[in-house]
């Protein structure tokens, strides 16, 4: 069995073949000596990249080759692009994890522009402080049945009455709403999903601007923030169109630091 295996700060993405199957496994980053475990068990080659690389180099006992986390993205993107039968030369990679970096990719080269600190430990740690819940599954389920309504102040409400200069339905200010009425009154619901549109407007937003510099259209938005959390997925994709740009969500994108590695081994 060959493993590609990318140990970020708060998740070890695994992508793994035997027979030609491709497959995937994730674990969260305290479970790296199991991991370790698994790998040094069945595992005949392997590569690895992320930041926490060098911690699971040091829990391997059999070499292992090692590969940059952005060239490692780019070789995955590239790897699961084909596998959808998509064909995109120049593009924006938005890998939104625990924080946010951003790729331009044009004739199969890669260059990180920039990026952003809020991603998916912003999603996390917001949600934390301002309702307590800490369950990732509980705080996509409980944002999904909330309204933005109350809390976030559109552009078309501070223009209200005229017609404004660019779309009404831009956030003017994420929590910039007249809260001091409400605020006691707010459900939990309401403030995860405000905390969701505020990490997924920041995202789309810097997304489309590093796609103007670069001249692209299309972004491709990959990263475990995404998985099984449609509503972040679709502020992201309808501000991203909203602001002009193509978004694609990859199949398994989350696992395309992983892939890249993996590439390497066949």
């Amino acid at each position: 069995m060959i493993f590609g295996i990318d140990a970020g700060g708060t998740l070890i993405k695994v992508a793994y073949a035997e027979n030609d199957t491709l497959q995937f496994a994730k674990f969260p980053v305290a479970e790296m000596e199991k991991v370790a475990s698994w790998v040094n068990e069945y595992g005949s080659q392997v590569c690895v990249t992320g930041g926490k690389a060098g911690v699971l180099l040091a829990l391997l006992d059999k070499e292992a080759k090692e590969i940059v986390e952005f060239e490692a993205t780019h070789l995955g993107v590239r790897f699961l692009l084909e596998r959808m039968g998509r064909s995109e030369e120049a593009y924006i990679v938005t890998n939104v994890g625990t924080g946010t970096s951003i790729h331009c990719i044009e004739n199969n080269r890669q260059e990180r522009i920039g990026g952003t600190g809020v991603g998916g430990g912003t999603l996390l740690g917001l949600s934390h402080l301002l309702t307590g819940v800490t369950d990732y599954g509980d705080i996509v389920r409980m944002a999904s049945a909330g309204s933005r309504d109350r809390i976030d102040l559109k552009v078309k409400h501070i223009y209200e009455g005229k017609e404004p200069p660019i779309s009404g339905e831009l956030t003017a200010s994420n929590f910039g709403n007249n809260l001091f009425g409400v605020a006691g009154d707010l459900s939990k619901e309401e403030l995860l999903a405000t905390v969701i549109g505020l990490v997924g407007e920041t995202v789309s937003t810097v997304s489309v601007h590093a796609a103007k510099q670069c001249g692209f259209s299309t972004i491709i938005y990959i990263g475990s923030s995404f998985y099984q959390n449609p509503l972040l997925k679709e502020v992201v994709n309808s501000y991203t169109v909203l602001r002009g740009a193509v978004p694609l969500f990859l199949e398994n994108g989350e696992y395309s630091g992983a892939v890249g590695a993996l590439s390497l081994l066949k």
